[in-house]
Order: C-alpha cells, then structure tokens, then sequence
C-alpha cells in the first residue's frame, strides 16, 4: 500500500482539470472527494471546441492588442467582443493583458506554455486508457481556414514560434483542403494543418467518461457547492458545503475555473482571474458531413464534429463580472456558419456559453496556497483547460505527494501579478 492510501484529498471542481486532478490523487492512492454542482460533464469545457490545441501556446496579447479595444466595442457581431458595461471594471485586467504584449514578453509565456503542452498525450494516456470507451479522442488532426493568403502570412511569425519550439505545421491549398474537407470544397483556398493536435469526440461525453472512471475506482463525487475551505492555523481541514455538511480531508484542491475565486481570501491571494465568455451552437442532425475539427480565423469560431452532433462556437466576449449571457453572440454563430454551408440544418439547436477563466498573460496557476499550506490551485487554464487538464492533474499530484514537478512551476505562479503596480 502507498503512504497515501491512508489520506483524504478534496478536490473542488468536477470539470476537466478538477477531474483530471481527482484521477492523478487517485492513482497515487489518496482517497477522493470531487465537489461540484453541477452534473458530471456540465462544465465550461464542455462548451468548447474539443481540441488538444497543443502548439496554442502564444498568448492571446499580442503587438497592436490596445488599438483595437475601441473596433471591440463597436462592433459587437465580431469574434472577440466587449460589452461597454464591462469595461471600467475589467480595465485593470486589460492593462496587465496589454502588458504581455511585448515580443520578449509573447516568447517567454511561449516557452514556459510548451513546457506543459508537450506532455499532454503522455499525461493523458493512463487516463483514456481506464475509461471503458476507447474512442474518447480522435485521431484527425485539426485544420484551419483563411478567407485570403493574407491570413496565412499574418500567421506565419507564430507558426515559425511554434516550429522552434518543435510543435509542426503545414500550408493547405484550395484542393488540400477539399479533399480533407468535401463539403468545404471551393470556399476556402488558404488553410493550414496542425498535424499534433487533436479532437475529442464530444466535450461533455469526455468529462463525463473521465468522471465515470473515477468512481468505478473508488471516487466520490459529491454534487453540491464548496462554501468554505476548513482551517485550523496554516492547514485545511476540510470543505464546508452549502448544504452544511462538512468534509474532512488531509489536502485540498481548488480548481473550480472562476469559482476559484470565492477561496483567494482565504488563501492569501490577489490573482486577476477574469471569466470570458464563449459561445457555442449543437446542431444535432446538422444534415453535412465535418470530418475533422476546422478553425474558420476569420469567422472567429469553429466547426467540431461531435458523437451528439455538429458544435460550432468559440465567438468570446469580455462581460464583465456576473453578467447574463447574450445569446446573440450565438446567433451571429449560426448566422456565420450558415453563410458557408447554407445546407446546414438548424432544428432542434441547443446554445451554450462557457465562462473561461483567463489570467492576463494566458498561463494557468499551478500552485500551492502559502497561506493554506495544504491547499493547492488548479485554475485560470483560459481556453486550454481541455488541453491541458491531465498535465495539470499530474503536476498536481506530484506538489501533493511532496516530490519535485518535471516541470519548473515558477511561470504558474500564483504570485506572479504581484510585482510593482502588478503588471509583471
């Protein structure tokens, strides 16, 4: 028997990277408690496009981000949108988000990303290989379309990032695309593949599998809300539920996405966790065939042939704290998708809306709480939570089991913002 098997662990948050983390406690032979509210695979993940994006490595800042705040604001039928009512309050988050939009600044968050990137298979492997469908992740790889050449060449500086950071990619004509994409067929003639990347076979489906695995081994998923982390002096002693009930345990995680931020007090801890809006279409019997997963750049969003249909999403929107969804932001989806496959049947359609949990410079927090010293945080992984939720579970083992991580874990600081004016 391990050391561990004698140990509690608590883990808040049952989408993917709280999952993924229940999974890796599990195997070191901890004894888990998932908390969420929600059912198992209703989570922000499951309203995302589904891909291993393991080259999605720059971040979301980049030169000339500032000058194009106001075109956000005007224009609200665009990818990336701004609610005005949002904007005092998220401007202290957009000034650190602009502050990462340094060349030198896009390079390092490069790097220290594919550190965890690179390991994403590998760190996944143990997990799919325990859950009784085999055919979880897909084996496509992923493509992405441009309405113009000028698209590809706007690209070209961060595909030759990405190629130094060994991650590949290849340049698709007209007729490439139309053979790996029939139906696609002379509407786009600029495209490019990205042959390490992946699609699950449906986000929901996924989370779901995963979850289902951990309690046919032992787990407990506990369906409420954590209220409160337990403390006595420097150490958590359990989680407070809202039900009332409380759950003793020896360690806890927190890795709740934007949830997380109702434990920063108690954990000591200032960290601009910002909740992003994406929208996402289920278009169940969609009437044309998607054969892989196909990034449209200048639609803003995506096609992901799913198991429960044809998801199409990715549209963003800067809310502001507490916001009701706009399900208009869908609309402009549908309407968009449309365009392209006029054949493309609607009845029946299902919206969603996840809110991803963004820090300014993109990078997740993979940390240990100072204050709670028994306290760990698993959150902010933006629009790679599915990408890099099993990595993130393994790192996450290994801080609870005391040994050292394989990889360096200072870029995911939860301290990292707080340096003079905390633009660092």
């Amino acid at each position: 028997m391990n050391a561990q098997q004698s140990q509690s662990a608590i883990v808040i948050g049952g989408g993917i990277v709280g999952v993924c983390c229940a999974l890796y406690l599990q195997r070191e032979g901890y004894q888990v408690t998932l908390v969420d509210p929600a059912a198992p695979g209703d989570s922000t993940a499951k309203w995302s496009c589904g891909q291993m994006a393991v080259s999605e490595v720059i971040p979301l800042s980049k030169p000339g981000i500032l000058k194009k705040i106001p075109s956000w604001l005007l224009d609200q039928k665009g990818p990336l949108a701004l609610r005005p009512s949002a904007l005092p309050g998220i401007l202290p988050w957009f000034l650190r988000f602009v502050s990462c939009a340094r060349h030198s600044k896009i390079v390092e968050i490069a790097e220290a990303m594919t550190t965890l990137t690179e390991n994403v298979y590998e760190d996944y492997a143990p997990l799919l290989d325990a859950c009784a469908d085999k055919t979880l992740l897909g084996d496509r790889p992923i493509i992405e379309v441009f309405d113009s050449p000028a698209g590809v060449i706007h690209e070209r500086p961060h595909l030759e990032l990405r190629k130094s950071l060994g991650f590949s990619s290849e340049e698709l004509d007209a007729g490439a695309i139309a053979e790996l994409e029939p139906s696609l067929a002379g509407k786009f003639k600029h495209g490019l593949l990205f042959p390490d990347w992946r699609a699950v076979s449906d986000t929901e489906g996924f989370i779901a599998a995963l979850t289902q695995s951990f309690i046919d081994q032992g787990g407990v998923r506990v369906r409420d809300q954590a209220k409160r982390i337990d403390n006595v002096a420097d150490r958590a002693t359990g989680v407070t539920l809202a039900s009332g009930k409380c759950l003793p345990a020896q360690h806890v995680v927190v890795a709740a996405g934007t949830g997380s931020r109702q434990f920063f007090s108690q954990l000591g801890v200032d960290i601009p966790l910002a909740g992003i809006a994406g929208y996402q279409v289920v278009l169940p019997n969609p009437g044309v065939e998607i054969r892989h997963s196909v990034i449209y750049a200048d639609g803003g969003f995506c096609f992901s042939p799913m198991t429960r249909g044809l998801q199409i999403g990715g549209t963003i929107e800067f809310a502001g704290a507490n916001a009701e969804p706009n399900f208009k932001r869908a609309d402009i989806i549908l309407e968009k998708a449309k365009r392209i496959l006029p054949q493309l049947q609607d009845s029946n359609f299902e919206y969603g809306v996840g809110y991803r949990p963004f820090l300014p410079d993109t990078k997740p927090v993979i940390d240990r709480s100072a204050r709670l010293t028994n306290v760990f945080m698993a959150f902010g992984h933006g629009q790679l939570g599915l990408t890099l939720g099993a990595t993130t579970g393994r790192l996450i083992a290994d801080l609870v089991a005391g040994r050292p991580t394989a990889q360096d874990l200072t870029p995911f600081s939860a301290n990292r913002f707080a340096f003079i004016g905390g633009l660092a």
